[in-house]
């Protein structure tokens, strides 16, 4: 589920009618538009062809748009047919629109170079979702990643320093979620879920095992780590007691020299494959991404990315061409 627009739509006014349509799992009809006073939109860059026929139906219909996320934070001169957008963390500028728009007086661009305390979050409405149509269901739990890569989006939107909600809010997303009649895997969609090991081990993941346990087991997690989960026998020890079956992790490349060229650090000067291997003997499952197109490739790239693939017995792998999103520091180097 959209979980951008789950959490947005917990922070406008309880007075207002709300309806959420996700365009991968439901069709956008005409009478949603006609019914809205206004359509927030949320979407990643992958989305911007559907995000492109969206604002077309909108202004056909002659409803106003309020756009948000991360397509339009990298990219908000691409869009001036947007007529409010609420860009970086909502927690900050949402408020300062809805001010505004109660004063009848809301501005085009809402933007903030702070980032937000994520224990002021709400829980996002799940009921607005039918939980029957999702394999899986999703929540957050930090934002921030202390790593720097170069081709990586994630510091650009979120910064470095490592934020997190408090155990008590998960939990408290966890029972929401549990009410919405869904049972099976929840994805934590942290960038990085280990940022802060120590409280994963004292608070967070004990206090998840005893919720799980509690209710039956109803829930299976998933979320994403950085390689050096593998350095830590008691955290992943801790994550498969609490339910954790699977990680999903950046490996990259197999090459060093493209690993270094690309500021990937923590996957530098490592067995790559016996860290994945210590993942699945904790238990957990290793789905991995992996980039084909750093200066440092050279035409065998290709063979050794599938010859690694199989040696470590990832089962799913995410395979692409390196992309230089605007305001990275690829991007930044590119464009000299």
């Amino acid at each position: 589920p959209p979980l951008g627009l789950l959490t947005i739509a917990a922070m406008l006014p309880e007075s207002w009618a709300k309806k959420l349509i996700d365009l991968n799992v439901s069709e956008l009809h005409d009478r949603d538009i006609q019914w809205a006073d206004y359509v927030f939109i949320g979407a990643m860059s992958i989305q911007s062809a559907s995000v492109h026929q969206v604002i077309e139906r909108c202004q056909k219909n002659g409803t106003r748009i309020v756009a948000g996320g991360p397509l339009f934070t990298g990219n908000p001169e691409k869009y001036p047919q947007i007529n409010h957008m609420v860009l970086n963390e909502a927690e900050i500028t949402l408020p300062m629109f809805l001010h505004d728009l109660k004063m009848h007086r809301p501005k085009k661009i809402y933007k903030t170079e702070r980032y937000a305390d994520m224990k002021h979050t709400p829980p996002p409405d799940y009921s607005l979702i039918d939980a029957k149509k999702y394999a899986q269901l999703s929540l957050q739990y930090s934002r921030g990643c202390p790593y720097n890569c170069e081709f990586c989006e994630i510091t650009t939107l979120l910064g470095r320093k490592f934020r997190t909600k408090s155990t008590w809010q998960i939990l408290m997303e966890l029972e929401k979620i549990y009410a919405t009649g869904f049972r099976g895997n929840v994805f934590f969609v942290d960038d990085n879920f280990i940022g802060n090991k120590k409280k994963l081990k004292t608070d967070l993941l004990p206090a998840v095992f005893r919720w799980n346990k509690s209710h039956a087991f109803p829930f299976s997690f998933t979320t994403e780590a950085s390689i050096n989960l593998a350095d830590d026998p008691e955290l992943m020890n801790l994550m498969a007691m609490a339910g954790f079956v699977k990680v999903f992790v950046g490996i990259e490349s197999p090459d060093e020299a493209s690993l270094q060229e690309c500021d990937k650090q923590l996957n530098c000067q490592r067995d790559l494959i016996e860290c994945v291997n210590r993942m699945q003997s904790a238990g957990l499952e290793v789905t991995a991404g992996f980039i084909v197109g750093f200066d440092n490739d050279t035409p065998n790239i290709f063979q050794r990315q599938i010859d690694f693939i199989q040696n470590s017995g990832i089962i799913t792998a995410m395979v692409g061409l390196l992309n230089a999103p605007s305001n990275t520091r690829l991007y930044k180097r590119l464009r000299g």
